[in-house]
């Protein structure tokens, strides 16, 4: 690439670096972070062809000032924790939002291929949830409780067991992001088909509210951090596959970044589940309707607005701040 085409594409990014650095722009240390590493790409790509260049001069001034100015942010910032999930986390779901697009139609499409599969082949539930966990469901619907096997064990033990598991899956799920998205996909797909083909067979059975009720106390949170951790893989796979501008490594280092931030902020929602899993949802054939109603409603709309509505309300009040 000659160099004036290489700083004609790169001109308005380190226009925004500049404002950055000058306090016109106001950017977390995160987010300086990040600029900073796509700087260094940007020069050491000047380094390299163009060594003797003006260009190489005022990257290397632009890199400086940003290093100094992220210590100096990240000393000054207060309450990290409360910053990650108010602002930080927020920020990055609204800049990856289509990412979360895309990992919820694919889910709830291979959730709907789930049911279709379930409903054309009698075989199919038991092959993908197994003969023990069918013949035990039933002989449960006979009794009169389609959800009683969330009563085995103990409260403490099951909330624990269950959350573990739980964090397990939603790791892995993201963590086989690496493989270009397709682990990810793999194993989001297989999830969502064993939901799809689980909820008909209650309806087959007729008792398909009553398995909602028990089910999605905790499973509106559960499903939704799936989704959430599939998307975080995609960002993870994205980052390998189109490195944009930058080169795969650096493209990688800030994708693995920022999606990661994205699956650890999955994690209070996922304990919440696991809790309500353990000590709740064995109770729901004894609740009343509007009380496990309640509770679905409500912890869906949690996690709902965290993740869909929360983060255009934190960009637009970037906006107006700068």
């Amino acid at each position: 690439m000659r160099e004036i085409a290489f700083i004609k594409t790169n001109k308005d990014k380190w226009l925004e670096f500049e404002q950055a650095i000058f306090g016109k722009a106001k950017k977390n240390p995160d987010e300086m972070a990040n600029l900073y590493i796509q700087l260094m790409s940007d020069l050491s790509y000047a380094q390299t062809y163009y060594a003797k260049s003006k260009t190489v001069v005022y990257l290397n001034y632009l890199a400086s000032n940003i290093y100094q100015k992220i210590y100096k942010t990240k000393r000054t910032e207060k309450n990290r924790l409360v910053y990650f999930f108010k602002t930080e986390v927020p920020l990055l779901l609204f800049e990856y939002r289509r990412y979360l697009l895309y990992a919820f139609v694919l889910f709830f499409a291979t959730v709907f291929l789930g049911v279709v599969s379930a409903k054309y082949d009698a075989d199919f539930v038991r092959l993908i949830l197994g003969d023990g966990y069918v013949n035990q469901t039933l002989e449960n619907i006979k009794d009169g409780n389609p959800v009683a096997i969330y009563k085995s064990g103990s409260n403490w033990g099951s909330f624990i067991g269950i959350t573990i598991n739980n964090l397990k899956v939603g790791m892995t799920c993201y963590i086989a992001g690496i493989f270009g998205g397709i682990g990810t996909f793999y194993i989001s797909t297989y999830n969502a088909i064993m939901l799809g083909s689980f909820q008909y067979f209650f309806y087959q059975q007729n008792v398909f509210w009553q398995s909602v009720r028990g089910i999605w106390i905790h499973g509106a949170m559960e499903i939704f951090g799936i989704v959430i951790e599939t998307a975080a893989g995609y960002i993870l796979g994205a980052s390998i596959l189109f490195p944009q501008t930058y080169s795969r490594m650096n493209s990688f280092k800030i994708g693995f970044k920022n999606s990661f931030k994205i699956l650890l902020s999955t994690f209070p929602f996922t304990i919440a589940a696991g809790f309500l899993e353990g000590f709740i949802t064995r109770y729901s054939i004894d609740m009343h309707n509007w009380l496990s109603t309640f509770i679905i409603l409500f912890t869906l709309a949690i996690i709902s607005f965290y993740y869909l509505i929360y983060p255009i309300i934190v960009h637009k009040k970037q906006l107006l701040s700068k």
